[in-house]
């Protein structure tokens, strides 16, 4: 009897510390980038991710995230990462996962970048 009371105690902690979208989906997102011209230098938070056509790993948060992209004889153009929700957080709410939530929005997983592709034009410097 001690044991299961111990096995289902431990079964709770677990289960009410679960941050179901941050394990389930990472802190990141795969997002392709594409420019006209092509290699433009994409920038974010400052630093250089990759030059297009490229794809790079951008960490999730819950705040505005920009990219900037950069090409020499061209305007600089800063482009809006947008999000929607996401569903798998849903889980610490069927879990009882209070501290899963707060987990998932301090890791920014509550969101997930949509859409995961950005094609921009850039303007030639006059």
């Amino acid at each position: 009897m001690k044991n299961n009371l111990s096995i289902v105690l431990l079964l709770g902690i677990a289960l009410s510390a679960t941050s179901c979208a941050t394990i389930f989906t990472g802190t990141k997102d795969k997002i392709a980038f594409n420019s006209n011209p092509e290699g433009a230098v994409v920038f974010h938070k400052g630093v250089e991710k990759c030059s297009t056509p490229c794809t790079a790993e951008i960490t999730r948060s819950l705040g505005k995230q920009t990219v900037t992209f950069e090409k020499e004889g061209f305007n600089k153009k800063e482009v809006k990462l947008t999000k929607t929700f996401n569903p798998v957080s849903l889980l610490n709410i069927i879990l009882g996962g209070a501290i899963g939530i707060g987990i998932d929005a301090a890791t920014g997983s509550l969101t997930k970048y949509s859409p995961k592709k950005y094609d921009v034009e850039l303007e030639a410097k006059q």
